[in-house]
């Protein structure tokens, strides 16, 4: 197949010189944009900070490379890849909140998983694809479903429905054998009233870093009826990943001789490296269903209803070290020299997921008032259980599916929320949005630490049923001063529950609390005909933020802890000028502080003799201090040329120093980066033939090394093994290595 593609691509471009540039190959679509109703979003009225990216946008960059890489001009978004090279495990963090706390939807339905409110995009690869457009909100944004906006949310909207019948085959292979290939088809429209699509994708690469592999296989189709006032579309899609793991960073030494080393898989005799386990991978499959109902019923209200599910089972193996077998309900291993009460093992963890429910929106248009009634209600259930899959020279008995703990976590979330603009006088509007949000989460059965403290000693119990009621008013003015200015301010309540991993990682008697946040935005923008400049100043105060401090609990494993006061406050710049009908220069800024107020950290503490021996760990009391993952500045910048089919495309991307920790050293931080990418495509013509696209990017054009994740492993030492108050604070952080120069050919066809 890549072979194949190759050649195809070869052959193609050879044409170019002899083809006529192709015109304008966007199909035309079925008008069903009065219909649909889209309840989380905001629009040109709305006085929030956002950024919408079009389907044109989309595919232009859309060579492989995850949803997150697709967002990096985006402002305040930087991006992360454990494999290094943008396939695989990848993410993203808004104005520095990770992951966790940025709300995703598709079509207004959630996508954060309920539990560990993260997304992840390598469970649905490919999904740019199959993708309309998408909304960026930065801060807490308007009331959306599903966990809470505490940095910002994306909003997608899968495509829509073409008018006439297409086929598309695209194709893209390069560096670290990655390749992709994604073949899309629509049937047009069928009696006046249906239509029926479909994509198939598959995506491969070897990854950047040591065995950081991906195979990843996806689909999406939709069956639509559509009348003048009605639409009714049945949407699924899903993906199945293969991944080998890199979870794991390197040192600051390996980054300098060693920089694509993965440590993950490490089989270890006598604390030396013999080999890797190859099967060292994350396989999981999801599934999504949405059957969505969009409702005309007159000029002034509209409706949209929709249904999903979403099924999801997966597991990951890992090779563990000399492992004590009791934690694992296994026997000590008897030999004729004795008995050992540890040993090698490989453990597999799995999860059974379901997630259901519905989501409304009703839409009031009036001449001075916009209003949307909206909410949903969601269940969520997964099972979580481990198995011990091999022993090293093991005696007893091993059943091939032996389980050492299995528990369950259930979620029920309901909101509702009323929202809309009202026209005060002339440009100037009033916007109110209110939600109330309700989360029951229960969580019951065995954990897969081991609590040595306990008598006897045994797998923590889990019996965690915690309720939380939150009301998040929002509130904001708009004022279109003419056609070239516009202003806006607003205030915002945005309250988020704890994640799975803040209850199982925490304390067992003790649980953390919810956080809250105040968000302050206020905001001007200027457009012209060939000019457009905006700022957006911004402060988010929140109290009781949940953040890795370096305590441990009971069994030693690191926690987060609500810190009482903490903030971030910054301005987001962009400007963009045309300078021709074929020349445009793009850029944003984001200049940020973001501090925790009397910050306490803490480290644990080592014997500097011994070094293995752990005491208990020493409070510093930093003060203020700089919030991990937090760069001040972040700066992005797109030159696009675009003249009769040919295309080029600069950007780049600098971001300054992350610090790894709370503690603001710049032993633990993240070095700042300036990178690169070009983009070159040409369409063209031929019989037959709607468009053809050839092209290539270059991405990290001058080679930076870089890294843009990582870890902190402070400890203190004490002179001598004698614990008093002259220790020293040792670093040892670890470093996810992003790839030099590397580069993909891309090819499409459309018919």
């Amino acid at each position: 197949m890549k072979k194949s593609l190759l050649t195809v691509a070869t052959v193609m471009a050879t044409l170019v010189a002899a083809a006529q540039p192709a015109a304008t190959d966007t199909l035309p679509s079925v008008a069903l944009s009065e219909v649909e109703v889209l309840g989380t979003r905001a629009s040109s009225n709305t006085p929030v900070a956002f950024t919408n990216i079009t389907s044109s946008q989309l595919a232009a960059e859309n060579h492989g490379l995850d949803i997150p890489f697709l967002l990096t001009m985006t402002p305040s978004v930087i991006t992360t890849s454990d494999a290094g090279a943008g396939v695989g495990y990848s993410s993203m963090r808004v104005r520095g909140t990770d992951a966790t706390r940025i709300n995703i939807t598709v079509n207004d339905i959630p996508m954060n998983d309920a539990e560990s409110h993260s997304i992840y995009w390598v469970n649905t690869p490919d999904f740019a694809s199959s993708v309309r457009d998408i909304q960026v909100q930065r801060g807490a944004g308007t009331s959306t479903n599903g966990s809470g906006a505490f940095g910002g949310s994306v909003n997608l909207r899968t495509q829509g429905i073409s008018r006439d019948a297409y086929a598309e085959f695209s194709g893209t292979y390069g560096s670290f054998n990655t390749n992709k290939e994604t073949l899309r088809v629509g049937s047009g429209v069928l009696g006046d009233h249906f239509a029926v699509e479909a994509r198939l994708s598959h995506i491969g690469s070897d990854g950047y870093r040591d065995r950081a592999s991906s195979e990843l296989v996806s689909y999406f189709g939709q069956l639509g009826y559509f009348n003048d006032k009605t639409s009714l579309r049945f949407i699924t899609f899903g993906g199945k990943e293969d991944t080998y793991h890199a979870w794991d960073g390197i040192s600051r030494d390996d980054l300098k001789d060693n920089r694509t080393y993965n440590p993950n898989g490490e089989i270890k005799h006598d604390g030396e490296v013999t080999g890797f386990y190859k099967d060292q991978k994350d396989i999981y499959r999801q599934t999504h269903y949405q059957l969505i109902l969009n409702q005309v019923f007159n000029p002034f209200w509209k409706l949209n209803v929709a249904l999903h599910y979403t099924d999801g089972y997966g597991y990951y193996q890992e090779y563990k070290n000399a492992r004590t077998l009791k934690e694992y309900a296994l026997e000590p291993v008897v030999t004729a020299t004795g008995t050992s009460k540890k040993a090698s093992l490989v453990r597999k963890k799995c999860v059974d997921s379901g997630f259901g429910g519905g989501v409304f929106s009703l839409q009031y248009n009036g001449d001075r008032l916009a209003a949307t009634l909206g909410g949903g209600i969601n269940r969520y259930s997964n099972d979580h259980f481990g198995q011990v899959i091999w022993v090293e020279n093991y005696t007893g008995t091993l059943a091939p599916d032996h389980e050492y703990y299995r528990n369950n976590g259930r979620k029920t979330d309901f909101n509702i929320y009323i929202k809309g603009n009202y026209v005060i006088t002339g440009g100037l509007s009033a916007y109110a949005d209110l939600q109330y949000r309700h989360i029951g989460y229960r969580i019951t059965g065995d954990n897969d630490k081991w609590d040595w403290t306990a008598d006897p000693e045994c797998l923590q119990k889990l019996d965690i049923n915690e309720p939380f009621n939150f009301f998040n008013p929002k509130a904001g003015l708009n004022w279109q001063i003419n056609t070239h200015h516009r202003a806006y301010a607003s205030f915002a309540v945005a309250q988020k529950e704890p994640t799975r991993n803040n209850y199982t990682d925490g304390l067992f008697l003790e649980h953390p609390t919810s956080e809250k946040l105040y968000d302050w935005e206020a905001g001007y923008e200027f457009r012209a005909d060939n000019f457009v400049a905006g700022a957006n100043f911004y402060y988010m105060k929140y109290k009781d933020q949940l953040v890795l401090n370096g305590k441990i609990n009971e069994i030693g494993e690191l926690m987060a802890e609500n810190v009482p006061d903490s903030y971030r406050m910054g301005v987001e710049l962009k400007a963009a000028y045309r300078f021709t009908d074929w020349l445009s220069w793009d850029v944003n800024a984001t200049l940020s502080r973001n501090r925790i107020k009397d910050y306490v950290g803490y480290v644990s503490d080592y014997d500097a003799d011994t070094w293995d021996e752990m005491w208990s760990q020493t409070a510093i009391e930093k003060g203020n201090t700089t919030i991990a993952f937090s760069p001040s500045l972040t700066m992005g910048s797109m030159l696009a040329f675009d003249y009769k089919g040919f295309t080029a495309s600069l950007h780049s991307q600098y971001v300054s120093r992350q610090y790894l920790d709370n503690f603001e050293r710049k032993e633990d931080s993240l070095d700042p980066y300036f990178v690169n990418d070009l983009n070159l495509a040409y369409t063209f013509k031929l019989p037959h033939i709607r468009s053809i696209t050839v092209g290539a990017t270059i991405y990290n054009l001058f080679n930076e090394k870089y890294e843009t994740n990582g870890y902190s492993m402070t400890s203190a030492l004490y002179p001598g093994g004698s614990k008093d108050a002259n220790y020293t604070l040792y670093s040892d952080p670890r470093f996810y290595p992003m790839a030099g120069i590397n580069a993909l050919g891309h090819l499409t066809l459309k018919f």
